[in-house]
């Protein structure tokens, strides 16, 4: 029986520091969701560094790898845009003084069942929807910008499309 390797850096490292490393992200993220993710991140980074006796001071070191994660997540969460209400952009657009009041009233009721199917997506399909049919982005600068594969930003915006459309049918 071979003997007993002793634990890795990263795994004595997530024995030892996965509850403040946790709690570190925890002041540095907005959706607790995902510190689960960017935990794992660091410790995989941390299996990753090739000469681990030249760092000094693991915790430190580990500690820095986190910062730069959280980094990196604050950057990727910024790029997908804010969600859009729509009602309150059109709120703003002064109603011309000979308007049909029923024809407003019907698309407002329009604009509130549409508002309801985006809020129904998931982000990632919404972020895609808006990003193509506000902002005009191409499929493939939907992909660089949501950093996903030009086949997921397809199959984003087609799941978008269809779910919306389903909806708007079902209202």
């Amino acid at each position: 029986m071979p003997p007993d390797k002793p634990p890795s850096l990263a795994a004595s490292l997530a024995q030892s520091q996965s509850e403040k490393l946790r709690r570190f992200f925890s002041f540095r993220v907005r959706n607790p969701a995902d510190i689960p993710d960017l935990t794992q991140e660091v410790f995989l980074r941390m299996l990753r560094v090739p000469d681990r006796d030249a760092i000094r001071s693991p915790e430190a070191y580990l500690f820095t790898v986190a910062l730069h994660v959280a980094q990196q997540h604050a950057m990727q969460v910024s790029a997908i845009p804010p969600s859009v209400q729509v009602e309150e952009l059109l709120a703003q657009l002064p109603a011309p003084p000979d308007a049909d009041p029923v024809l407003q009233a019907h698309g407002e009721q329009c604009l509130e069942a549409f508002t309801r199917a985006l809020e129904r997506l998931s982000p990632k399909a919404r972020a895609t929807f808006v990003l193509h049919r506000q902002y005009g982005l191409t499929l493939k600068e939907i992909s660089r910008e949501l950093r996903i594969s030009f086949p997921m930003a397809k199959k984003y915006l087609a799941k978008a499309l269809q779910q919306i459309h389903e909806y708007l049918d079902a209202e």
